[in-house]
């Protein structure tokens, strides 16, 4: 899948090149009233933004100023509204790409992987969500426990978050393949583990991981390195880090499939020049504390998330 994935960041390069840029203007926080072309359909009016959440009041509510400011910079083609859809999960946030009831989706790289490959949306922008260029796992651990190093959870349950996790399942569970061992999914916590495997769970929340490794339900778990970070210092303390998973770009940026070149290239020309206007930083901040649009990362960098996609996948 991620050969396609490689493949859609190439090509959409290659077709931007094409794309002659429009002269430079001030970016507008509104629509303004202008003259437009003929509208052959009530979608084309509307930029949809798209997200995963269980928690789409919250999603609405960050998503809507960057709705409204993309909105106010494309009315050349014929947009007026900038609109959300928040999905419940990666299917029905693919089949809105597919169908184009959502233009562009956010999300970290394991999940934007396996939705551009159900949708056909095009990876374009990797984005600073939380300020961040980049992030990682941890695999943690009591400092009680007497555990080291890796090898010693063989026998052993571990949790990670969720299974559409980047940093909290895909991240370390590649990690624990490339180091030998064999992770296999159980139903509990008590679930029995054999010697040669490493069992896990999914605590279906980073915060939920770390408290299980210091109430002893897990022997070890996988969190964000932020989210350890952010407990207090006197319990980091007391837990060993055992490893860190290896470091991908923060957030991704979409595209659905089949979007006119010139609108997708000013739609990413927008994003990148965001954080050099005082009104942009501000939008910015709103969005989830995002610090900036850029361009994605090195050719061997992608070639790098395939191969640990292509790892998962053929599990």
């Amino acid at each position: 899948m991620l050969g396609n994935f490689l493949g859609k960041i190439l090509l959409f390069g290659m077709v931007s090149a094409l794309v002659s840029c429009s002269p430079n203007s001030e970016p507008k926080l509104q629509p303004e009233t202008a003259l437009e072309p003929p509208i052959t359909s009530e979608a084309e009016l509307v930029i949809t933004l798209g997200d995963v959440s269980k928690k789409p009041v919250k999603k609405i509510k960050r998503f809507q100023p960057m709705a409204d400011y993309l909105a106010a910079n494309l009315s050349q083609f014929g947009i007026k509204v900038g609109k959300v859809k928040i999905a419940q999960d990666l299917i029905t946030m693919s089949s809105w790409l597919e169908s184009g009831e959502v233009d562009i989706y956010f999300d970290s790289p394991y999940p934007a992987m396996i939705v551009s490959e159900k949708s056909g949306a095009e990876p374009i922008l990797s984005r600073w969500k939380d300020r961040q260029e980049e992030y990682f796992g941890v695999f943690l651990a009591m400092k009680e426990q007497g555990i080291t190093s890796l090898s010693e959870l063989q026998g052993k349950m571990i949790a990670f978050e969720e299974p559409i996790s980047t940093s909290g399942y895909f991240l370390p569970l590649v990690l624990l393949m490339e180091n030998g061992l064999n992770p296999v999914e159980k139903s509990s916590p008590d679930h029995s583990v054999a010697a040669d495997e490493v069992g896990y769970i999914f605590s279906q929340d980073d915060e939920n991981t770390i408290q299980w490794v210091i109430s002893n339900r897990v022997a070890a778990g996988a969190a964000d390195i932020s989210t350890f970070m952010e407990i207090p210092e006197s319990s980091r303390e007391s837990i060993t880090v055992l490893a860190e998973t290896e470091r991908v770009p923060r957030h991704l940026v979409l595209l659905r499939g089949g979007m006119e070149p010139e609108k997708a290239e000013a739609i990413k020309n927008l994003l990148l020049e965001m954080d050099k206007t005082s009104q942009g930083k501000e939008l910015l901040d709103q969005f989830e504390k995002t610090a900036k649009f850029e361009e994605l990362p090195m050719q061997e960098d992608l070639e790098r998330m395939q191969e640990l996609y292509e790892l998962v996948k053929e599990r």
